[in-house]
């Protein structure tokens, strides 16, 4: 719809908000109503009325946050969503902290009090601006009914430029109420006097880089969520196939990179490829792509890449240093930085040898030979890593989300998935995320398969939302890895608490999924056994509308290879040979030829060269 910037008199502050919503393109908002958001409902009933917004009601607030983030995820667009004050604004909490780790645009608008009632113990009255102050971007709170349109103007700039985050509007109900002289502010005119991101790197520190990589003979590119926010893949997968490196990526950079590549080592840290954890932790050179070097990903920060020099790109300049010192530091757009380094090669001419790398790779290629990502060997039951195999299998295109544990790290190892393909909660971990973030990228790009791998613990955490999903006919597709544990609680309390499983087992009180999915007028398939698994899966994926798959997997297997907190990268757990005896075999290469030596040699085994 073409909306005209013309200004429009003595309109609500309600109207000035949602009219400002449509010059800003947003199509869905995900919320919940209640006393101090009723004016700006009041406005939305009109504008959905004419068909100008949709609004999805959840049946709970923090899914509409975790809605907002899928929609966000998926489209690279700011998600949107509402809550009423008091305990409807502090249920969005987790949901603003999740988009604020993963990095996620997002605009939440909450209800509030009567301003003449603000600080007053009025009810369902908090703080929000103060309680959310740590997991947003910026925060507002409309004091003047005249100031929306630039408010909520701002409000889209800040979350979807620089490093993408949540922001939060607190209106207070006089402020909807209200008459305002309302003139509109359309998208791309708003300026912000000392918000500057920074988004072409520097020359002189862009020619350090590529002079490093120039030199490298062992580099290993290390990819975060970053690239994904920046749409990068495109330019990672030129610099790779230039430069002859390897890719690893983090949870969030997932899709990143062509999983199908050559040069892909998958994921890395605590429960990554082993293949990627011996590459960061053997590597001369790693060149860290929107990544904020984590404790997830680095294990033991102190041995992580400690012989490498460091070039580390990001826009956030307060991630570049944080954990670990760069030897050339780039603050700037991801794309543009890499745009910038290609051209800048292009310039000074090839100058590099198609060899440099070859021992480096068939070194790492030697790892992935010698530890790949297995399948369990089957058994009597079910593994969880075969039905995922198999989903991806029949899905190999679809939008994935995830709920949080074991069930998301084996979609992680075995799921190869494109750029925004993949939609999961990293950095905070949230249980409950997975089902009402499909329900935001399925109503995004209706014609995607989108399906949620979720687990019987964190899909009882939101498991309302199937009402959400029924009322609206949104046609997700939810798989349950159902072991009847907190698995990955289940997996530590084993390994590190002297399997003393306290609190863990939910065998009793689960319900059945299927008979809770046909109450809500969902289909529901119930598999069992290894022969079940492949019809199942592509009757749910025929099937056209949402589908409950509960799929009851192993109750006992545990997610490897793991690296245990404190731990370095090399000291893996699950591996058949112990990571010490991998790292001192991977130490001794030949400087000279290459070859790779048993540890208890003194002298290379191909040219003598001593080691």
């Amino acid at each position: 719809m073409q909306l005209q910037n013309v200004t429009v008199k003595r309109v609500s502050g309600a109207f000035a908000l949602i009219d400002s919503l449509k010059r800003h393109g947003v199509q869905h908002i995900f919320g919940y109503p209640g006393g101090a958001n009723l004016p700006i409902y009041d406005e939305l009933y009109r504008a959905e009325a004419a068909g100008e917004l949709k609004h999805i009601l959840v049946r709970h607030e923090q899914a509409a946050a975790h809605a907002a983030d899928g929609y966000a995820r998926a489209t690279g667009k700011v998600g949107v969503c509402m809550a009423t004050s008091g305990p409807g604004a502090t249920n969005l909490v987790t949901g603003l902290a999740t988009a604020y780790l993963d990095s996620v645009p997002i605009v939440a608008i909450t209800g509030q009090v009567p301003s003449g009632l603000i600080g007053s113990d009025a009810f369902q009255e908090v703080d929000i601006f103060g309680i959310t102050l740590p997991v947003v971007k910026h925060s507002y709170v409309i004091r003047n009914p005249n100031d929306i349109a630039r408010v909520v103007a701002e409000a889209f700039h800040l979350a979807s430029t620089g490093r993408p985050g949540p922001v939060l509007i607190d209106v207070p109900k006089d402020m909807g109420i209200l008459e305002c002289d309302y003139e509109p502010i359309n998208p791309g005119t708003v300026h912000l006097p000392g918000y500057r991101p920074t988004v072409k790197g520097n020359p002189r520190q862009i020619n350090q880089a590529l002079q490093l990589i120039r030199e490298s003979s062992k580099p290993l590119m290390y990819v975060g969520g970053g690239a994904i926010a920046s749409n990068a893949h495109a330019e990672i997968q030129e610099v790779a196939e230039h430069f002859k490196i390897p890719v690893t990526t983090t949870l969030m950079g997932k899709g990143a990179f062509d999983e199908h590549h050559p040069l892909s080592l998958g994921m890395l840290g605590m429960h990554g490829t082993a293949y990627a954890n011996f590459a960061v932790s053997n590597c001369d050179l790693l060149i860290a792509v929107g990544a904020r070097f984590d404790d997830r990903v680095t294990g033991k920060l102190d041995t992580f890449a400690k012989d490498a020099k460091v070039i580390h790109i990001d826009i956030d300049p307060a991630e570049v240093g944080k954990n670990r010192k760069p030897d050339v530091p780039i603050v700037g757009d991801v794309r543009q930085v890499l745009i910038d380094l290609l051209r800048r090669n292009h310039e000074m001419g090839n100058g590099l040898n198609p060899e440099q790398t070859k021992a480096w790779r068939d070194r790492i290629a030697q790892w992935q030979k010698q530890y790949p990502l297995e399948e369990p060997h089957p058994s009597e039951t079910l593994s969880p890593q075969e039905a995922i195999v198999e989903l991806c299998r029949q899905a190999p295109h679809a939008y994935y989300t995830t709920d949080v544990g074991q069930h998301q790290m084996w979609a992680a190892q075995f799921l190869k998935t494109g750029p925004r393909k993949w939609v999961t909660s990293g950095g905070l971990g949230t249980m409950g995320y997975g089902v009402p973030a499909a329900v935001g990228v399925k109503l995004a790009l209706p014609e995607v398969e989108t399906i949620c791998i979720s687990g019987d613990g964190s899909f009882q955490m939101n498991m309302q939302e199937l009402g959400t999903i029924s009322h609206y006919k949104v046609g997700a597709k939810i798989v349950i890895l159902n072991n009847g544990w907190l698995g990955m609680v289940r997996q530590w309390q084993e390994t590190f608490y002297g399997e003393r499983y306290e609190a863990t087992d939910l065998e009793q009180g689960t319900p059945d999924f299927v008979k809770l999915a046909n109450v809500y007028g969902i289909k529901g398939i119930t598999v069992n056994t290894r022969e079940e698994l492949p019809g199942a899966i592509a009757q749910m994926l025929a099937h056209n509308g949402p589908v409950i798959l509960d799929v009851h997997v192993k109750r006992a297997e545990n997610c490897y290879p793991m690296v245990a907190p404190g731990k370095s990268n090399t000291e893996m757990m699950g591996l058949p040979q112990t990571a010490t005896e991998v790292l001192a075999n991977s130490i001794l290469e030949c400087p000279s030829c290459h070859t790779v030596n048993p540890s208890s040699h003194k002298c290379c085994s191909e040219c003598g060269t001593k080691l």
